[in-house]
């Protein structure tokens, strides 16, 4: 037999030298420029099909938007009326729900975003109203325009099981 088909079994690995697995992992990364600079300048992965939760809590005072990912662990964006306009009386008008939602659908898009299911609460309870405010419907209106497909709307304003008892006495109130 030939020197070629006569090579030893390697029965070991042969050790990796200078890494070990509590090493931190390091990239090439060209002369001159930090690592920062270099993943900036990669190019980013887009997921396809990422949905979110959009929770729309839209009171008479103000609107609130607040996007978290399928499972509701971890928020994606947050925007409110209130942060759009600079008077507090124009917190919960449409046009503050509508500017508050359009920002909110470019921030989710640039993360990768395609739809989002979409739960409306009113503040409910015993005393609170148990429909939404203004902002609620103009909220949905700029989303559904923006692009961003809409799975499904819920309400999820919560309702009394006849807890206390109602404001107004025996007769309830006489107007």
């Amino acid at each position: 037999m030939s020197e070629e088909q006569e090579k030893p079994k390697k029965t070991a690995k042969p050790k990796k030298e200078g890494k070990t697995k509590a090493e931190p992992k390091t990239g090439k990364v060209e002369e001159g420029k930090t690592k920062e600079d270099a993943e900036k300048e990669a190019p980013s992965k887009k997921k396809k099909n990422l949905w979110g939760i959009l929770n729309l809590y839209s009171s008479k005072n103000n609107t609130i938007l607040h996007v978290t990912d399928i499972t509701g662990a971890e928020t994606i964006a947050l925007k409110s009326g209130g942060q759009m306009v600079k008077s507090q009386r124009e917190e919960s008008s449409p046009y503050a729900a509508m500017m508050a939602a359009r920002e909110l659908v470019e921030k989710i898009g640039e993360k990768g975003y395609v739809g989002v299911h979409i739960k409306v609460r009113a503040p409910g309870g015993h005393n609170g109203p148990k429909y939404p405010g203004k902002g609620a419907q103009a909220a949905i209106r700029a989303i559904s325009r923006s692009g961003i497909r809409i799975g499904r709307i819920d309400d999820v304003t919560p309702t009394p099981h006849d807890g206390c008892r109602a404001r107004g006495g025996k007769r309830g109130r006489r107007v």
